[in-house]
């Protein structure tokens, strides 16, 4: 098998999956129980808390844990707009952005809400000018991804946040699911940060939303007490263990990794480049882990299970995007519907090797003169 789907999803680090099973099997006790077994795991998910806290060169009270970075989205969006809109309902965001981005965005629109999209520069980047000219006295929210699903290209949000500083009644919110781990990125002048563990080797079920301590939220799950009062519910010990675990293995020889990574994306790019109908989406701009290219003259659904047959395993767009859509990321960039209609990606990571590339090569070929 030949795995080269990494932006989808991660396996699990053995490392983090055994922190998981350890934490879990010994603190069995809840959190937020006051006898010694909830006083122990409480302790634990402090200590976890505090690790991935200094990693991120943020608070431990600023750290929500959720259950992914859909629901961090939602808590960040939701949360906001309806904690701040006294002050206005004008939100800004982009056509780069993931659907749990765009779904609770919809649903403020359908509840009084007006979202405008910024415009896209032909490097993919957010047009800095425009986000200008956008905003209003009754702007609210600013919520634009650092790294995007399927093209892979980061946005400067540590400019965008540096500007927005001069605008105290404007949040700042940025899904940095697929930039975590694979980038560096400062979080300063950023408000509200969403991530997820599976992305980084973790274990599913957990993310977090990381929220300044001088900004409130409208909670979507409410109950009882937990880690926050923002989001309710029992605390999941191993998995909160397992997340800082994760995080911190994601950080080792991270420089490397990527130079690596980036050795990859360059080798897949230039092969790509020998066939005529095969169009590059992604760019200079686009951090290596993600290729997304088109491949004109053919469904990408084909292309993906002839590859398949191969068990060589890449997407069509973003795992969670609709199906019978067309990219609106590549579409945004590209302004072509028939390269917005044919695309694929293929993201790696530190653990894809030369040997797994040069099979995709091989299969790539023979299904490439089959098809076309």
């Amino acid at each position: 098998m030949i795995y080269l789907d990494y932006s989808a999803t991660t396996p699990v680090n053995e490392e983090v999956l055994e922190t998981f099973i350890e934490a879990t099997r010994k603190y069995i006790g809840n959190p937020n129980s006051l006898h010694r077994l909830g006083v122990e795991a409480n302790t634990l998910i402090e200590q976890a808390t505090e690790q991935i806290a200094n990693i991120l060169k943020i608070k431990p009270s600023e750290i929500i844990y959720t259950s992914g970075s859909s629901e961090s989205n939602n808590l960040a969006i939701k949360g906001i707009t309806l904690k701040y809109q006294n002050r206005g309902k004008h939100i800004i965001t982009t056509m780069l952005e993931h659907s749990s981005i765009i779904g609770p965005l919809n649903y403020l629109q359908d509840n009084g809400f007006e979202v405008d999209f910024v415009n896209i520069l032909e490097n993919g980047q957010v047009d800095i000018n425009h986000l200008k000219s956008l905003l209003r006295d009754d702007t609210i929210l600013v919520s634009i991804c650092a790294v995007d699903s399927e093209i892979g290209i980061r946005q400067p949000v540590e400019e965008i946040g540096l500007l927005l500083k001069d605008y105290p009644k404007i949040y700042f919110h940025v899904d940095m699911t697929q930039c975590l781990g694979k980038d560096n990125i400062d979080l300063t002048n950023i408000d509200l940060a969403s991530f997820s563990a599976h992305k980084i080797y973790g274990i599913k079920g957990i993310g977090g939303l990381i929220k300044k301590d001088t900004i409130m939220l409208e909670p979507i799950i409410h109950g009882g007490k937990s880690t926050t009062v923002f989001r309710s519910g029992t605390p999941t010990v191993g998995l909160v263990a397992s997340l800082s675990k994760a995080l911190r293995l994601s950080m080792i020889d991270f420089d490397k990794r990527k130079d690596y990574i980036k050795t990859l994306n360059t080798k897949l790019k230039n092969f790509l480049l020998n066939y005529d109908k095969v169009v590059i989406n992604s760019n200079d701009y686009s951090i290596p882990n993600v290729l997304n290219f088109s491949v004109i003259g053919t469904k990408p659904e084909t292309f993906l299970h002839a590859l398949e047959e191969d068990e060589i395993y890449i997407s069509t767009k973003s795992a969670c995007s609709a199906e019978d859509t067309i990219s609106k990321s590549v579409y945004a960039l590209s302004k072509r519907e028939e390269v917005a209609n044919s695309t694929l990606r293929i993201s790696l990571s530190y653990l894809t090797s030369d040997e797994e590339i040069e099979a995709f090569m091989v299969s790539f070929d023979k299904n490439y003169k089959r098809l076309i």
